[in-house]
């Protein structure tokens, strides 16, 4: 699963990163949180594979979002 993380600079503002890599910086939290889940979005549509967005909360991560391809349903056999 690819996971994009917000992350709160020592000045309040956040900023968007993968892999431990900044993509977009300076941001307030509600943009920041559009944009990532924007982000991930796409991936998810080019790609295919899973991607969720992660901050950090006051005990554990919270989950901003998550997107997954449905499972396909079973057939029955005839």
């Amino acid at each position: 699963m690819v996971t994009y993380s917000l992350k709160q600079t020592a000045q309040g503002q956040w900023s968007v990163c993968r892999s431990g890599l900044s993509l977009f910086s300076d941001l307030r939290l509600t943009p920041a949180i559009r944009l990532a889940r924007e982000v991930a979005h796409d991936e998810h549509q080019r790609s295919g594979r899973p991607v969720c967005v992660e901050m950090p909360g006051p005990e554990s991560t919270i989950r901003l979002a998550q997107f997954a391809r449905p499972l396909m349903p079973l057939v029955a056999a005839a």
